[in-house]
């Protein structure tokens, strides 16, 4: 009986340790995709990747494993532009249409009428704790901008920074173990394999189709033409069929990986015609890491025009190939030129990568940022060499620049908080900011008390606390503050705010 009860206390005590271990070992995981500062770290330090493991990176044509990957990650978008026009009839007949209109959602997907616009597309979760991909366009101009999961729960997120010459945006929303995409390798990429494009196409949610890569490094001059003078552009070419919505979704390989971010269509019509294209994710990564460390994209720059190689340019300038970029001039005190680069060379590899194309050179710089030494691998006069260049930013200086401080949560004396579902769902109300502390000032004469959910200043519905501050500094004189008490009695109050110099 002895022996019995000692192995019945060792087994207990066997059993205890591994709880404790578990428990543990959970507990370290949440401190550290807390304390994660890029979305690798934060994607590692979650539990969610254990859904790949029994993912068949080859499957025999079924792809419901990658679907049910890469569905739940997978969110819908809708932006509110206060005050736009809806556009006219006239703009819907221009021929070709703008792949940024169709692709969110543009003319004929929007109501004809003065007043707010929304527009529709397609995000990426990227992390357990909220951090959303989507694309610049999507959600550019935007009052508010509201991200639908795929089981339906719906946010308002915020707008974390954006980059228009790559066309990224990064936005979060108030929610913790949301399901992810795990991040792929782009640079693994091959012509030919098989990928599943997942979007929201007329407003269609969750749609999956499937396709293959149909070529690499595409520069349709689609970015730069919309004024970005530092234009990325070397696309993922894929005939999966994408519509009008799929903007800012994912590109996915058979392994569920995230390996593009869908951005364009080349279309007459603005519908599928054959052939769609999306950001590569390792340029996605950089942008959005540089997003959520400083604020806005550190873009690094060689300080080089470069020239597509002809065979005609090869004949005429006596190279032995076709291979690499041409350099056509040197900026003056660039990296380029401190390196040791000169007019006439041939620039064959970026940190060991072949750049056969000026897009693929832009990509691969692009992925640095300044103050980073790279090495450049050049060809002049038939002779290779590596130089190693610092990379500068466009004012010709390595010192990373962080963005101004974000707008406060406070205005005049008076913090507000962003409001949760559960108190919106109790006041059966769509938007507000709670009132969380009033120091002496014009909102406390006014006599609007703490914990006051606002829902409209002026007229305006409010969506978030920093979008409420937004809108009051942008206000003066006499204006009208609505919403609830803690005891769900509906109030107005009239506000003199200072008059503007």
């Amino acid at each position: 009986m002895k022996q019995l009860l000692d192995k019945h206390k060792i087994l207990t005590l066997v059993l205890a340790g591994v709880a404790g271990g578990v428990a543990s070992l959970g507990g370290y995981m949440v401190v550290a995709s807390n304390q994660a500062t890029s979305i690798e770290a934060k994607q590692n330090a979650s539990g969610q990747l254990a859904r790949y493991a029994s993912l068949n990176s080859n499957p025999a044509f079924d792809f419901t494993g990658v679907s049910e990957i890469a569905n739940p990650a997978v969110v819908h978008i809708k932006s509110t532009i206060s005050g736009a026009s809806m556009g006219d009839g006239s703009r819907q007949q221009q021929m070709p249409m703008d792949p940024f209109e169709f692709f969110r959602g543009g003319p004929g997907m929007e109501f004809q009428q003065q007043g707010p616009r929304q527009s529709s597309g397609s995000g990426v979760i990227l992390s357990d704790d909220g951090y959303v991909v989507t694309n610049n366009h999507v959600v550019e101009g935007a009052s508010k901008i509201e991200v639908v999961l795929n089981d339906k729960r719906t946010y308002v997120a915020e707008l974390v920074g954006t980059d228009p010459n790559t066309d990224i945006a990064l936005l979060r929303i108030g929610e913790k173990d949301l399901p992810f995409l795990k991040l792929g390798n782009s640079d693994e990429v091959k012509v030919g394999q098989w990928v599943v494009a997942v979007g929201n196409p007329f407003n269609l949610n969750s749609t999956v189709t499937l396709g293959i890569v149909s070529a690499m490094g595409r520069n349709i001059d689609l970015i730069r033409s919309k004024g970005n003078k530092y234009a990325i552009e070397n696309f993922i070419q894929t005939d999966a069929a994408i519509n009008p919505g799929n903007s800012g979704g994912a590109l996915v390989n058979t392994a569920g990986e995230l390996i593009g971010i869908n951005t364009a269509i080349a279309s007459e019509t603005g519908s599928y015609a054959g052939y769609g294209f999306a950001v590569p994710v390792n340029l996605v990564k950089k942008v959005v890491n540089d997003i959520m460390k400083y604020g806005k994209v550190q873009r690094a720059l060689l300080g080089v025009s470069i020239q597509e190689i002809s065979q005609e340019l090869a004949d005429a300038q006596g190279l032995k190939d076709l291979k690499g970029v041409y350099v056509a001039e040197v900026v003056e005190n660039g990296a380029g030129e401190k390196a040791g680069i000169k007019k006439g060379d041939v620039i064959l590899k970026v940190a060991g990568i072949e750049v056969n194309s000026s897009s693929r050179l832009q990509e691969e710089v692009g992925k640095y940022r300044p103050g980073d030494k790279v090495m450049i691998t050049i060809r002049r006069k038939n002779a290779e060499m590596e130089l190693e260049a610092t990379l500068l930013n466009a004012e010709g200086k390595t010192k990373l620049e962080v963005a101004e401080t974000e707008v406060s949560d406070a205005y005049q004396g008076m913090k507000m908080d962003n409001v949760t579902r559960e108190e919106k769902v109790a006041l059966g109300v769509k938007s507000g900011v709670k009132v969380g502390a009033i120091d002496k000032g014009l909102f406390k004469e006014a006599g609007i008390p703490v914990g006051f959910v606002i829902t409209h200043i002026n007229n305006e519905p409010v969506y978030s606390a920093k979008g409420a501050v937004s809108l009051l500094k942008s206000l003066s004189g006499a204006i009208t503050i609505e919403g609830y008490t803690a005891d769900k009695k509906e109030r107005v109050f009239a506000v003199k705010l200072p008059r503007k110099d």
